[in-house]
């Protein structure tokens, strides 16, 4: 009887523990990106973002495909791969995958579309590696861009590159279109934020992806990577997850503007530029150290 009346107590005590703290016994896992320095051993045998359109409509409607997948030449510590997915100048959609012990990553999204847009991708590709008592890290960028022409007076068409003179047509509208919405928010934004813009490199992040291989100016391609690798864990934690407004709220970065990247010309620090759907500007800085 007293044994009984003892298992009988240690159960109840065991319930209340896992009623107060459910989780208490399950590994805590975090998604995160961090940046470590660079492991020149450690490569990305495959790295895209792919943007497509089947060639039928459905229902007036059509649908954007949406594929991001990468492979390390080596199983790591942690994968992780980020996505946005821009139209016509503002964010649509964002993607993030990630899994610990891992090589490979797929991640792909079907997005219901209608009328004419210019789409586009950058994806940062991310691998932590512990080695002893060691941490680095391994990256690469991948994007894509789409012209969609969904009119009553043309034929339904996607492309990456016109060829045709229609196409040719609808990207040079498509284009305009975005870059005089782009050029018309960083006005505003550069007013209020009262930034030199003569002081500054400028570029929106898409135009970032030309970096993968090159260096910024007058800088190293190793240094470059480092501050690829710092802004890319700043616009996870910062825009990725939420956007921190004046009033010290969180709002969903869907509806805000590309982020337009401002690194000073003397590589002290950068800023990035957005606008939320709510029309308020955001600026985040990031220092860089020497």
């Amino acid at each position: 009887m007293k044994r009984t009346f003892q298992l009988t107590t240690l159960l109840i005590v065991f319930l209340i523990i896992m009623y107060l703290f459910p989780f208490s016994l399950e590994k805590p896992t975090k998604e995160t990106i961090t940046f470590f320095p660079i492991d020149q051993t450690v490569t990305f045998t495959k790295a895209t973002t792919k943007l497509h359109v089947p060639p039928q409509k459905q229902h007036g409607s059509y649908s954007l495909l949406w594929a991001v997948s990468s492979s390390l030449d080596r199983s790591v510590y942690l994968r992780q791969d980020i996505s946005f997915l821009f139209a016509d100048g503002r964010l649509i959609g964002t993607l993030s995958k990630w899994k610990e012990n891992s090589q490979t990553l797929l991640q792909e999204q079907e997005m219901k579309q209608k009328d004419s847009h210019f789409f586009q991708s950058i994806s940062f590709h991310h691998g932590e590696i512990h080695h002893n008592h060691t941490i680095t890290s391994s990256q690469k960028m991948s994007g894509d861009q789409l012209y969609v022409i969904d009119s009553p007076y043309d034929r339904f068409t996607s492309f990456r590159r016109a060829k045709t003179s229609e196409q040719k047509e609808w990207q040079l509208v498509l284009n305009k279109a975005t870059t005089e919405f782009l050029q018309y928010i960083a006005k505003t934004m550069l007013a209020d934020v009262s930034i030199r813009e003569q002081n500054y490199y400028h570029f929106y992040l898409p135009e970032l992806l030309v970096y993968n291989e090159q260096p910024f100016p007058d800088l190293s391609q190793e240094k470059t990577q480092e501050i690829i690798g710092n802004l890319w864990e700043g616009l996870y934690k910062n825009y990725f997850l939420g956007i921190k407004q004046k009033d010290g709220t969180l709002t969903s970065p869907l509806g805000s503007t590309i982020p337009l990247l401002l690194i000073s010309k003397d590589y002290s620090h950068l800023i990035v530029l957005t606008k939320t759907k709510n029309g308020e500007t955001v600026q985040l800085v990031q220092r860089i150290s020497p």
